[in-house]
């Protein structure tokens, strides 16, 4: 076994995942009902984990990052994927939807403030829901930054990626007309919303496969086949946030508006070789950001499951909680 893997197994494992406590169908209104988990220690420092996507969901491994003897970890499905229903539904999704519900989840708990915890489109919305509730957040820790602005997206859909991934890249744009790959997301929005599920599946699933090819540093290239359902949640979900800007109100708005947050102090954790988040933005943040303190990882990529990233996660974690 590699000194990779032997890294991995040792993060993975050096915090057992604890079982849930408390499982629960949480109803936040307009038809959604969201999937929510509390686990660790009940009296602990409260953190809520936000995960990628959109439409990613959250799993048990998402726990191990935290010490549940010192931790009361709080992980939830966002709003159309993972266990929470309606499942792949786009109705009444929005980024600010995804922000009530955080509120909601809080005052449910009982909780005052909470470290915020998220990754990818995860730190995303960890920084829009900051920047709109700056009262409620005691810390935040964000991996592979994504701040939601045309470049990126453009960067990941327009071919900058492309470039480094030809034959990966080759496969994702060949299932879209040669007309209409000047908009791949416009592309794949009219066939994942086409009321075909059989051709939403197919498209989900290279949709998801793109991204998935590109997110470790250890890629071959091959980005699997994901199961049907989650496939589709996930493009749908994605997709479509990303046809609508984020929802949010203009482009680089979270950079703007990055002075409501200037009192928090934070982590950003950010693989140097990153191909789905590039580190300009995790580096433009920590320049904007006085309190955000910017963990470049020399040989990491996006996923939250490189060995590098995990690693600094855990120390993070474990930081905060004084060891």
């Amino acid at each position: 076994m590699d000194k990779h893997s032997d890294q991995k197994r040792a993060v993975q494992y050096l915090y057992p995942p604890s079982d849930p406590y408390d499982q629960r169908m949480l109803d936040v209104g307009q038809g959604h009902r969201v999937y929510v988990e509390q686990c660790g220690n009940p009296g602990g420092v409260p953190v809520v984990v936000l995960h990628g996507g959109p439409g990613g969901g959250c799993s048990p491994s998402m726990r191990r990052y935290f010490d549940p003897e010192y931790y009361r970890i709080i992980l939830f499905d966002q709003r159309g994927c993972g266990r929470s229903r309606p499942h792949a539904s786009v109705m009444n999704n929005t980024t600010w939807h995804l922000v009530d519900d955080i509120e909601m989840i809080r005052r449910t708990l009982e909780i005052d403030a909470w470290i915020v915890f998220g990754g990818s489109w995860g730190a995303t919305l960890s920084l829009i829901y900051a920047e709109a509730h700056p009262s409620r957040v005691r810390q935040l820790v964000l991996r592979g930054v994504f701040l939601m602005t045309q470049a990126e997206l453009d960067w990941f859909y327009g071919g900058g990626a492309g470039k480094f991934w030809p034959e990966v890249w080759a496969r994702f744009v060949a299932l879209v007309p040669e007309d209409e790959r000047d908009d791949l997301i416009g592309a794949y929005h009219r066939r994942l919303f086409s009321g075909d599920i059989a051709q939403e599946t197919r498209f989900a699933r290279a949709w998801s496969a793109w991204e998935n090819a590109l997110a470790s540093i250890h890629s071959t290239g091959s980005g699997g086949e994901a199961p049907g359902d989650y496939a589709r949640a996930f493009a749908r979900l994605e997709n479509h946030y990303f046809t609508n800007a984020g929802f949010l109100e203009f482009d680089g708005q979270i950079l703007a508006q990055i002075g409501r947050i200037k009192h928090i102090p934070g982590t950003i954790v950010q693989g140097r070789y990153d191909m789905i988040c590039p580190p300009d933005s995790a580096y433009a943040l920590a320049q904007a950001w006085p309190l955000g303190d910017l963990k470049m990882v020399r040989s990491a990529g996006h996923a939250l499951s490189e060995p590098g990233i995990s690693a600094e996660l855990v120390r993070t974690m474990d930081r905060i909680a004084g060891k």
